[in-house]
């Protein structure tokens, strides 16, 4: 076994907090390898459904030929629309995979997700303001407000929920209520400004239905630089699960390690939010289903959440449009019903482990 600093000494303890089940189903290192490449070629198989799926249906070699080819005729359908939402899909999917991952080895909470906890309703709520009263209606102008949001609300939750003596309950308390007061803010801006309404009723819900080249250009050096800070706190939030007296031995500092998990969330539940509304459950099922696979390693299961995260978020945008067909249910809207259940049957799990 090797220890949270990746030496040999105690197991890896698990971030969310123990809790009943069979061990990781990947238990050799080349098997969590061999899973990992598995689960890219899964994500580049939902990414060639996201482009062939759509009120035009496009079979997988004609979404290839108008992807490469310039004169073809789905070249213009490819490009125009369904690259650009792919290509978000994939960067808004890892950073709300990721975001809660990080959220849940932070706080310790097994429920830990950017939208139950009110990171996501936080940029939501700067949005709408910049947007109702500022007149914001680019991307690159209220990304920054959803920024700011995000990382009041973090800290919010974290200092309401009592730090670092923090329990899970607590948080999810905390959580809950800013996250209904800030969407009741929400709802009732639009209600008082129906331009504003009419301009962001999609985008409320979830959507990439408006997707553009230059959104995913600018989205993207902050999930880059959210999924790269996150990838590099994997070990010392590691270390950190053993305790502070204990990070502080193997080398780590908890309150850098702590800021920089903050930082790292802030910017990928910001820039995520600012892109394509807010989205709830994608942070809280992913990391689940992957600690299943993986075990509580954090090195391992950061790059998982990070690549099966937006394997599941492009599907649900692909299951959608095939529902909706020759429209189409917004993703944030799939991806609350199938999280929903999940929710439910994780909490029921819970409570009878504790009975």
């Amino acid at each position: 076994m090797v220890d949270a600093a990746g030496v040999p000494g105690a197991p890896v303890p698990d971030p969310a907090g123990p809790r009943p089940g069979p061990r990781a189903i990947l238990r050799a290192p080349g098997l969590r390898a061999g899973g990992l490449l598995a689960a890219v070629l899964l994500l580049a198989a939902v990414a060639v459904a996201g482009l062939a799926v759509g009120a035009k249906p496009l079979p997988p070699g004609q979404a290839w030929h108008g992807l490469l080819d310039p004169d073809s005729a789905e070249y213009t359908v490819v490009h125009g629309m369904r690259l650009p939402r792919t290509l978000l899909g994939l960067l808004v999917g890892a950073g709300l995979g990721l975001a809660g991952a990080v959220m849940q080895a932070l706080t310790r909470n097994p429920l830990a997700d950017p939208g139950l906890l009110g990171i996501n309703a936080g940029a939501s709520a700067a949005v709408v303001t910049a947007s109702s009263l500022l007149g914001v209606a680019t991307f690159a102008g209220y990304v920054w407000f959803a920024l700011a949001g995000a990382a009041a609300v973090s800290v919010a939750v974290y200092a309401v929920g009592g730090g670092r003596a923090a329990t899970p309950a607590r948080l999810a308390l905390a959580g809950s209520a800013l996250n209904a007061t800030l969407y009741s803010y929400v709802s009732a801006v639009m209600l008082l400004d129906t331009t504003s309404m009419d301009r962001m009723r999609f985008w409320t819900v979830g959507s990439l239905a408006d997707a553009r080249p230059a959104t995913v250009l600018k989205v993207l050096p902050f999930v880059a630089a959210g999924l790269l800070l996150a990838l590099l706190t994997a070990r010392p939030l590691n270390a950190l699960a053993l305790g502070d007296e204990a990070a502080k031995a193997l080398g780590a500092r908890p309150g850098a390690v702590r800021a920089a998990a903050i930082v790292a969330v802030t910017l990928l539940c910001g820039a995520a939010t600012a892109a394509c509304g807010p989205v709830v459950f994608v942070g809280l099922m992913v990391p689940h289903l992957v600690r299943a696979l993986t075990g509580p390693d954090l090195r391992w299961l950061f790059p998982y959440c990070a690549v099966l995260a937006p394997a599941l978020f492009l599907g649900a945008d692909v299951l959608g449009r095939l529902l909706g067909r020759p429209g189409e249910v917004q993703v944030g809207v799939v991806t609350a019903v199938l999280g929903g259940p999940f929710f439910l049957y994780f909490a029921r799990r819970g409570k009878a482990a504790r009975a």
